[in-house]
């Protein structure tokens, strides 16, 4: 990526940040803030074999889906990659859909090197790290850097122990070596036992398993079940989570014999 590229990219996500609300040093809650900014963020547990997340624009609509049965920290690095997506890439393209591979993968495109550069900058820019290594770590030019300390990163950026690494060394604050040391002592200590020691945010290595679906999002189901593309068993799931009834939206309603589907099947035909 040439360096007038990564610039470009740097500007967007500090200008995405700045209408965040920050803590000390990382952003407060990226998910409520998606919402506060107009997307469409709908969460779901898929299993930890399906896809990541996935950005698509439907009218006028920027709808972005995260699978919640991954790491609360993996997920929130997909959803700021996804909004990477989405400012730097949507209007040339329908949709992103984002699995280990693109995300995390040894031979991503372009476009996807982009949206996981514009996520670093965002959860973790720059002067913030510096700033954090300067007021938090007095100890860092002696004596490194341990694994209590990039807990404590993960803490106060909302990042993975992997991602705290990766950044820490694209910003040339560790080598290759260091960085190789901290993962060998991430294995021994483990990360959760890390924030532990630390009193840090463990949750941010458990899966969420969060459903969280946008109101708005009955006006797609019901669309969905009134084209017979999803049974009434889910139109009635979807309702629940709103605690509505059939009997609610019947005004809006075609009937259609039920058929054997699920809410998993129904993510995908927001795409149709």
């Amino acid at each position: 990526m040439h360096s007038r590229r990564k610039r470009e990219i740097r500007i967007q996500a500090d200008s995405f940040r700045e209408k965040c609300k920050i803590s000390r040093y990382g952003i407060i809650d990226l998910f409520k803030e998606c919402d506060r900014l107009g997307y469409k963020l709908l969460r779901y547990p898929l299993g930890e074999a399906a896809d990541l997340g996935f950005a698509l624009l439907k009218d006028d609509d920027v709808i972005i889906f995260i699978n919640t049965s991954i790491r609360l920290s993996r997920e929130i690095f997909t959803l700021a990659h996804e909004i990477g997506h989405v400012i730097l890439h949507i209007n040339g393209e329908k949709s992103f859909i984002d699995n280990n591979s693109t995300i995390a993968g040894s031979n991503v495109d372009e476009k996807e090197q982009e949206a996981n550069y514009f996520a670093a900058c965002l959860l973790m820019p720059s002067e913030v790290v510096e700033r954090f290594i300067d007021l938090e770590l007095p100890d860092f030019e002696e004596n490194g850097l341990s694994g209590m300390d990039i807990a404590r990163m993960m803490s106060e950026f909302n990042v993975s122990y992997d991602v705290a690494l990766n950044r820490l060394e694209s910003l040339g604050k560790i080598d290759i070596n260091q960085k190789t040391r901290l993962q060998t002592e991430r294995t021994e200590k483990r990360v959760g036992n890390l924030l532990r020691s630390i009193g840090g945010n463990a949750r941010l290595n458990a899966a969420g398993n969060e459903i969280v679906i946008p109101y708005e999002y009955i006006d797609y189901v019901i669309y969905n079940y009134n084209h017979n593309a999803v049974p009434r068993e889910t139109l009635e799931k979807v309702l629940d989570y709103y605690q509505l009834t059939i009997e609610d939206i019947s005004d809006r309603l075609v009937d259609f014999p039920s058929e054997d589907d699920d809410l998993d099947d129904l993510i995908g035909g927001l795409e149709d």
